[in-house]
């Protein structure tokens, strides 16, 4: 059954499925969606023309759908949605969209955003993103699926971050990170593949050894990137995640693509 503390404000025209709870102190607004069994713990305000999908939990003080932090926003109704099964911890604020960008901020299901995360209008997350405590992320950007975040990075705006790929923790990233990158530093370079990611995820050795070699090929320090993009193509563009590394580099970016630093070096074993 759903369960509304006596403490709690929900608004009407909030939309509430079966089995929701609302905590104490919570606010809900008229335009929110709170699909089945969905939890506000307390304290949580959920705000704008918001859907929580069904299973999500919020935490105390997270913030959900209230106006962007841009001087452009007139009021607009724009959205925000949250996938089902996410978890939103303490402190988070995640702002809906704006009319000049997506108009919606999207976070997908099975995410988990850590305490005191800040995620900016119009961005769009994925499914399986884990994000850890004190990331700031400025508007427009994409992180796609089960990317990993680490403590405190700050992400610029518009900056792309590609499939299976990890950012270090206490890092800046200005411009776009690879799918199954890993990446790193004040200010972020790429150091290497997310090697530990892919094991976990039970990728085939020799799959991690393709990978490895394209990757190699494409961030050499020798010759010209393009000459070596095309290299990789004709070598290795058969190979689905080489493909999906390919086809990141080719789509449009307002950011432009994190290098290889010349200091980096790579110390895992691919076998």
């Amino acid at each position: 059954m759903t369960s509304i503390h006596p403490a709690a404000i929900v608004e009407d025209g909030a939309r509430l499925g079966h089995g929701v709870q609302i905590g104490p102190w919570c606010h809900v607004g008229p335009n929110v969606i709170l699909e089945d069994g969905v939890r506000l713990v307390s304290h949580v305000v959920v705000d704008g023309h918001t859907r929580i999908g069904a299973g999500t939990m919020l935490y105390p003080y997270a913030s959900v759908g209230l106006p962007p932090q841009d001087l452009k926003y007139k009021g607009e109704p724009t959205r925000c949605e949250i996938g089902a099964g996410s978890q939103i911890r303490e402190h988070c604020t995640i702002h809906r969209g704006t009319a000049t960008g997506t108009g919606i901020t999207r976070i997908g299901a099975k995410c988990l955003l850590m305490a005191v995360v800040h995620v900016a209008h119009d961005c769009a997350l994925g499914e399986g993103v884990i994000i850890a405590n004190n990331v700031v992320m400025g508007g427009h950007v994409t992180i796609h699926d089960n990317a990993v975040i680490g403590g405190s990075a700050a992400i610029h705006q518009f900056v792309r971050i590609g499939h299976g790929a990890m950012v270090g923790g206490v890092s800046g990233v200005e411009a776009d990170v690879i799918p199954y990158g890993l990446v790193m530093g004040n200010r972020a370079r790429l150091a290497g593949l997310n090697i530990v990611g892919l094991r976990r995820r039970g990728l085939d050795p020799a799959a991690i050894r393709r990978l490895r070699a394209a990757f190699r090929l494409l961030f050499s320090h020798e010759g010209v990137f393009a000459v070596r993009l095309a290299e990789a193509r004709a070598r290795y563009g058969e190979d689905p995640m080489v493909a999906e590394i390919l086809g990141f580099i080719d789509a449009p970016s307002k950011r432009g693509l994190i290098r290889r630093s010349s200091r980096a070096v790579e110390t895992d074993d691919a076998s």
